[in-house]
């Protein structure tokens, strides 16, 4: 097996031209009669071999874990952080394994949001803001070392904690505004991921994958401040709201197929599961509140799935010509 990656590594060193790597994609495409890109593809498993080496990590980290605790809370998060880089040294700058790839670098920025957390008994927004720093600082390294594509929304998403709580800490004002500083987060999240999306429109190097799991960070920043407005996180749905969160998830789809992402979809679709079940209960229908909302969203997103392109097509009719320069073009 060998990745876009792999093709793309071959041309810069020569072994095969760019012009023959185009070839040979431009030939797979046309056997598929698909373009690479109406498939969304990202790297996350290899083979069994990938969820065996998780495995094995998980229970090397949680055991360092639980060892190190005597020594000081704090020095243990920190041996796991560096036990986890020590590991992707092998397993992922070595071995290119997808997998393991994003389970050790998310333990790796656990450790470090864990560690200053656990060196103080009662941590204050401060303490949050330095977790969040530190993070993002350890983000930035492992992605100029390892080049995992979650890095760059897991730095972010450690950037976003840490200025919550620097401003936290700064103005008690704004211990209030917690929903609209995500839901800005998101916006920023999503513009980002935008950006690495047009960066590559082919969607076959590794920018693609960084952009989608910016879309999958932004999707519940921008659904979860919405939702908690509404009340539906707190048990209040009523048909109004139930509109409303309809109409926004309609939003998202909209959004989605533009821009060609799944992802953005399937990354809120627990808060409309929710917020569909919650009213459901509402109207007293508790038994069956889970089935109906499977029913409903599960036949609605099936028949999106098979008519994704045809639906696509009618959709960028309506986009104005410039603005296709930015977005992945049609089969």
């Amino acid at each position: 097996m060998y990745t876009d990656e792999d093709l793309e590594q071959a041309s810069q060193h020569g072994v095969l031209s760019e012009q023959s790597v185009q070839q040979f994609r431009q030939f797979i495409n046309e056997q598929q009669h698909q373009l690479r890109q109406d498939q969304e593809n990202f790297r996350l498993i290899a083979g069994f071999n990938d969820i065996f080496v998780v495995i094995a990590c998980a229970l090397l980290l949680s055991s360092v874990g639980w060892l190190t605790q005597y020594s000081g809370s704090f020095l243990g998060a920190l041996a796991f952080s560096a036990l986890s880089w020590g590991l992707a040294e092998f397993f992922v700058r070595r071995r290119n394994m997808a997998l393991p790839a994003i389970g050790l670098l998310l333990s790796y920025l656990g450790g470090l949001i864990a560690a200053p957390l656990l060196f103080v008994n009662d941590p204050h927004p401060e303490v949050f803001a330095l977790s969040g720093l530190l993070a993002a600082l350890g983000g930035w390294l492992h992605w100029r070392r390892f080049r995992v594509p979650i890095t760059v929304a897991a730095a972010y998403a450690a950037c976003v904690l840490a200025v919550l709580g620097l401003v936290m800490s700064q103005w008690l004002i704004v211990h209030s505004w917690v929903e609209e500083m995500i839901f800005v987060g998101g916006l920023v999240a999503f513009s980002l991921a935008m950006y690495w999306d047009a960066s590559d429109k082919a969607r076959v190097t590794r920018r693609s994958d960084v952009a989608f799991w910016l879309h999958l960070l932004a999707a519940p920043m921008l659904v979860h401040p919405l939702f908690a407005a509404l009340g539906i996180l707190d048990g209040g749905a009523d048909f109004s709201s139930m509109l409303v969160v309809m109409a926004v998830y309609l939003l998202l789809a909209l959004v989605s197929i533009i821009i060609d992402r799944r992802a953005l979809m399937v990354s809120s679709l627990g808060y409309v599961l929710y917020a569909l079940s919650s009213l459901f209960d509402t109207y007293g229908m508790v038994e069956l509140n889970f089935a109906l909302t499977g029913i409903c969203l599960g036949s609605a997103l099936l028949l999106l799935s098979a008519f994704w392109h045809q639906v696509r097509e009618l959709v960028m009719r309506a986009i104005p010509t410039p603005v296709h320069t930015y977005l992945p073009g049609l089969n």
